[in-house]
């Protein structure tokens, strides 16, 4: 065998009618026996382990999943495992059931090469109604917010654009002026509270109205001037008296006034803080 340079080279075949020496010898990878190039295939030297890599499925028809045969195990228990754990009756109507166009009238099976999905619905059809006026298509689905700014923009370009009449001057003065109120009250309790009490207390040691009148230090009405020594007395006599009787018109005046140097104030908060800086804390003269 080999020759006088190789002495081993080349190999006889494993068939035993054979027995022929080969120089290039192929190894069987399932026997791992070594062939002649006549004998080197499975069938031709049948290989006694010629099954040992195949890949056999069975495809289940409880379940539609492929069950792989174990070759060096029996295909009943195979069969018999795969039915007691991995078995699952309902997957056979999503494995088996084809989806076809949604356009009506239209039988057409969609698969790998024949589906096309619309840019604008974003759904799969066929080749014959891939265009949106085939299937007709409702087109990109809008955006819809609970706050449109430009509409809100329309609207108070709108109002701008409207003339006011002149009897409306009176209304929005008393609208004005009840808000004002409402924010007095509003605040009075945890912004005023300093200021409320001064001035109780300066009323109640001055003795009435002949004090205030004397120091000059009193709240007068905008509309019909009547003097007061608190803002709360003020308010109520605005509600009271001017409101029931219709009486809204006049000028849009201040509503506090600070009992020391009556300078007036919109904002009952402004007005504390100046009292706070300009007097120390004490609204008394």
């Amino acid at each position: 065998m080999g020759t006088p340079e190789f002495p081993d080279l080349g190999k006889h075949c494993s068939v035993s009618d054979c027995k022929q020496i080969d120089f290039l010898p192929f190894t069987c990878d399932r026997c791992h026996q070594v062939y002649c190039l006549e004998h080197r295939g499975y069938i031709k030297h049948q290989c006694p382990k010629a099954d040992k890599q195949d890949v056999t499925v069975v495809v289940c028809p409880l379940c539609a999943k492929g069950v792989r045969l174990v070759p060096d195990q029996d295909a009943n228990i195979t069969w018999e495992n795969h039915v007691n754990t991995d078995c699952d009756p309902s997957n056979y109507e999503k494995v088996t059931k084809k989806k076809k166009c949604p356009v009506p009238g239209c039988r057409e099976i969609l698969g790998f090469s024949n589906t096309i999905k619309c840019r604008d619905c974003m759904v799969d059809h066929c080749l014959k109604h891939r265009f949106g006026p085939d299937h007709k298509c409702p087109g990109p689905r809008k955006m819809e917010t609970s706050f449109s700014f430009r509409n809100l923009l329309n609207v108070s370009k709108k109002q701008e654009s409207k003339p006011q009449p002149s009897s409306s001057a009176s209304s929005r003065w008393s609208t004005g002026f009840l808000n004002a109120v409402s924010n007095i009250r509003s605040s009075a309790e945890a912004g005023v509270s300093k200021l409320s009490e001064a001035n109780q207390g300066w009323w109640k040691a001055s003795g009435g109205v002949g004090a205030s009148q004397s120091s000059g230090q009193v709240e007068q009405c905008p509309q019909c001037g009547a003097k007061f020594s608190s803002v709360t007395a003020l308010v109520d006599h605005v509600q009271k008296v001017h409101e029931r009787s219709g009486n809204r018109s006049g000028p849009k005046v201040a509503i506090d006034a600070c009992p020391k140097c009556s300078r007036g104030f919109q904002d009952p908060v402004a007005l504390v803080e100046h009292v706070e800086r300009d007097h120390g804390g004490n609204s008394r003269s």
